[in-house]
């Protein structure tokens, strides 16, 4: 089976820790993307869904303030795709932080959807919400 892959890279106006800190914090995650409710947590092996069960995975991987690394579903995935694999990498910069999004086995022909859905429910709402908190 054929799948997209996508890496994107944005900037943030706020330290890794932050970022790190409010994307594994169910009010602080759904505030940064003015999504719908958000159920997550910092340990490895628990489940999360976000934007009201629209996606969701399992923590994977945890290295505190610099990289998550989940299994990612949407609700458009058909019932025999195998999840995705989200990764989201932190730099430190000196205006905050570099972050790394990559996500592999999406599957065929939605790569190009998440791309912009990363932009637009993801970086956008960050970046403002991150800069009105100076």
């Amino acid at each position: 089976m054929k799948h997209d892959s996508l890496k994107l890279n944005t900037a943030i106006p706020a330290s890794p820790e932050k970022i790190y800190k409010a994307y594994l914090n169910n009010k602080q995650h759904a505030a940064m993307t003015n999504g719908g409710a958000v159920k997550i947590s910092a340990k490895v092996g628990s489940k999360f869904t976000a934007w009201d069960g629209y996606c969701g995975g399992k923590i994977l991987e945890l290295i505190e303030n610099k990289k998550i690394v989940s299994t990612w579903r949407a609700a458009e995935f058909q019932e025999e795709a195998e999840d995705s694999i989200l990764e989201i990498l932190l730099q430190p910069t000196s205006k905050g932080t570099k972050l790394t999004l990559i996500q592999t086995k999406i599957p065929s022909g939605l790569g190009k959807n998440y791309k912009n859905g990363w932009k637009d429910f993801y970086f956008e709402p960050m970046i403002e919400y991150f800069g009105n908190k100076k």
